[in-house]
């Protein structure tokens, strides 16, 4: 059953999109036959949940943390956690930063931001992006590499307006590229589009979809 899902998802995404499997509170048996059938990136928002996972499953999987990640929990995701998609603010950078030092690593993050008409949602203004890359400080940090913008539209049906927050993220994507990653070839994701609105995102532009219950099934 999520295996037919999954085939079929890869055969609408382009060649260039990365699909994120959303298995938060999903069994680990869902997210082997989700690895079985080719899966190999899979997004979860919990992080002593991720970390179960990540000792009990196949080494080749990449996770990425989707969900709000509090400062004193990164160190626990450092070793392994292959994305950390919700980057919020600069104390949060530092602190990734600080724990994938110490795990000589670099860990790959986007900057999350504010696209949707929700105040639940969390998120960066560009103004704020602009800041935290402007800042001396943030030449210093070594262990850290931005790789792109991430944004969640507003839970609606209205499909113009939530394409209207796609082509807003796409935009302050376009505009952080020239701006600040002109020659910076790994800034080159744009993680927008889950599985009620994902066409839409592909349409305007995403790199990167957060599927859920279209692999799993409705959440648990």
């Amino acid at each position: 059953m999520i295996a037919n899902k999954l085939q079929k998802l890869y055969g609408e995404l382009p060649k260039e999109v990365t699909l994120v499997a959303v298995s938060k509170t999903k069994p680990i048996a869902d997210l082997q036959d989700a690895y079985d059938a080719g899966q190999r990136v899979f997004g979860e928002n919990k992080v002593q949940e991720m970390c179960t996972k990540w000792e009990q499953l196949p080494k080749e999987i990449n996770w990425h943390f989707i969900g709000h990640l509090q400062r004193n929990k990164v160190k626990y995701l450092a070793p392994f956690v292959d994305l950390i998609h919700g980057v919020e603010s600069f104390r949060l950078l530092k602190e990734i930063n600080k724990q994938a030092q110490k795990n000589n690593r670099v860990i790959d993050v986007l900057l999350q931001f504010f696209i949707a008409n929700e105040e639940t949602k969390f998120g960066l203004s560009f103004e704020e992006a602009e800041a935290i890359l402007s800042d001396e400080n943030f030449k210093e940090l070594q262990n850290v590499r931005i790789c792109g913008v991430m944004g969640m539209a507003s839970f609606s049906n209205n499909q113009e307006q939530i394409r209207e927050e796609f082509k807003t993220l796409k935009s302050t994507f376009d505009k952080l590229k020239s701006t600040f990653f002109d020659n910076e070839k790994s800034f080159n994701v744009i993680s927008m589009g889950m599985s009620g609105d994902y066409n839409i995102a592909l349409e305007e532009g995403s790199t990167m979809i957060r599927v859920g219950s279209s692999i799993f099934g409705k959440r648990n």
